[in-house]
């Protein structure tokens, strides 16, 4: 399988478009003054599993652009549910009105996630999905007139997100640590890389379950801690310790939704229905920004009261439960279903473990972690390498696979149709990657 189209040739479009795009765009987690030496990827288009720079160079998107893409690029079935919502209407506000693309994925959301007789709030992104949920926790004991549960339990290594709150739950790490004025104290207890998580996490509970408002937990996986994973058991134990103590359990499968564990939702393989669960990325097959915030009955309950009175939730947003946003995604989750999507993906996934697992042996690499189609395969530099991470998957980009780093773990997700083949062509891309760096450092 070719992997790109002429990758040896400097590019005559390619470096105009970097300088375009630096003299007005500012990247998240991108450093702009080397922007363009980085030799940035600038796509033109995409098709199945592919992305097509501007000098059609074609490269294998083995991160789901971020994660979010599931069922591939260009899909017909979503381009032609976005045309048809755009005949109908783009957007209305959901603010006090409603729109039938957001009553439509709403039921169809309801039947699928596992939280009691679910009401949802919708948001842009991941990290708005996750604010909401701390908030609703907040207010759900002012609103039962229980005072003092303000705190948060919230896991080491954990991420959810780059907004105050979302901040404050995650656990720092690439260079958000500038910003630790800003976030608000929570109980922090160990995450996955410890294999006693869960009875120092429910010691911790004991200490402060009078003062907790909610626990937030990324369920099965720990996605931007280098694909941390645990045991289902593991999750169903905290889950229960939560529950027995009379704290709200907040789950976020911003990253873990929508089939990337090998089952629609992590909650689904751990037997688990949190209080609160927030979703995004993958929400609409990564065609537009959506997020939601599910809350169970109980929850929703506690807010209803007279007209703008004290139990309101006073929040939204200008695009919440946009329209078009909301017909693709309730067409996502229909092909999900009519395509069987999450057997084909069940059978990738093993397929992906084998093709990783040789990786293990070779020199550079330290270990493979992986939960269905994520997966981290971490890095061991030599004493005095740098950015080992960095320099693999631009090697990698280079071969026609599109890698992405987080710190010296490689992350591994590729769409939920991604084909034995392509599973193929990034393990031997990976392999020669780490190979050429090895090299490198030791000819340096």
């Amino acid at each position: 399988m070719q992997a790109s189209r002429d990758m040896g040739f400097e590019s005559p479009k390619a470096p105009l478009w970097a300088r375009r795009d630096a003299a007005v765009l500012w990247h998240g987690f991108t450093q702009m003054s080397c922007y363009e030496d980085s030799a940035p990827v600038i796509v033109e288009r995409g098709a199945g599993h592919y992305l097509y720079d501007v000098d059609g160079r074609r490269y294998l998107d083995a991160i789901s652009s971020l994660w979010v893409t599931t069922l591939g690029h260009n899909d017909p079935d979503l381009n032609r549910a976005a045309r048809d919502q755009l005949d109908r209407i783009a957007h209305s506000t959901l603010l006090g009105n409603g729109n039938t693309a957001a009553v439509a994925l709403a039921e169809a959301l309801r039947e699928a996630v596992p939280v009691d007789d679910a009401r949802f709030l919708f948001a842009s992104d991941g990290a708005a999905a996750v604010e909401q949920a701390l908030k609703i926790a907040f207010q759900y004991w002012r609103n039962r007139s229980v005072t003092g549960r303000t705190a948060y339990l919230a896991l080491g290594q954990a991420y959810h997100g780059d907004t105050v709150g979302s901040l404050s739950v995650g656990d720092g790490g690439f260079g958000t640590d500038l910003f630790d004025p800003l976030r608000f104290p929570v109980v922090r207890t160990p995450g996955y890389d410890d294999p006693d998580w869960v009875p120092k996490a429910v010691a911790a509970l004991d200490r402060n379950r009078r003062r907790l408002a909610a626990a937030v937990i990324e369920p099965l996986v720990q996605g931007a801690a280098g694909m941390l994973v645990t045991n289902p058991d593991k999750v169903a134990a905290f889950a229960e310790a939560v529950r027995a103590r009379g704290v709200l359990l907040i789950c976020d499968e911003v990253a873990t939704g929508f089939g990337r564990t090998g089952a629609l939702f992590a909650g689904d393989l751990c037997g688990v229905r949190p209080d609160l669960m927030c979703l995004g990325k993958g929400i609409t097959g990564g065609y537009l920004p959506l997020s939601a915030t599910a809350a169970s009955a109980q929850v929703h309950e506690a807010f209803l009261g007279e007209d703008l009175g004290p139990r309101t939730f006073y929040h939204g947003h200008s695009y919440s439960g946009n329209a078009l946003a909301c017909a693709v995604a309730a067409r996502h989750l229909q092909l999900i279903e009519e395509r069987g999507v999450l057997d084909r993906a069940a059978a990738a996934a093993e397929h992906l473990g084998s093709a990783l697992a040789p990786l293990a042996a070779r020199p550079g690499v330290a270990e493979i972690r992986r939960r269905g189609l994520m997966a981290g395969v971490e890095l061991a530099p030599p004493p005095g390498a740098a950015r080992w991470g960095r320099k693999v998957c631009a090697a990698a980009v280079r071969a026609g696979v599109l890698l992405r780093p987080l710190g010296d773990v490689v992350v591994v997700m590729p769409p939920l149709t991604i084909t034995d083949d392509e599973i193929d062509l990034i393990a031997a891309v990976l392999s020669a990657a780490i190979d050429e760096v090895a090299e490198a450092e030791s000819d340096g």
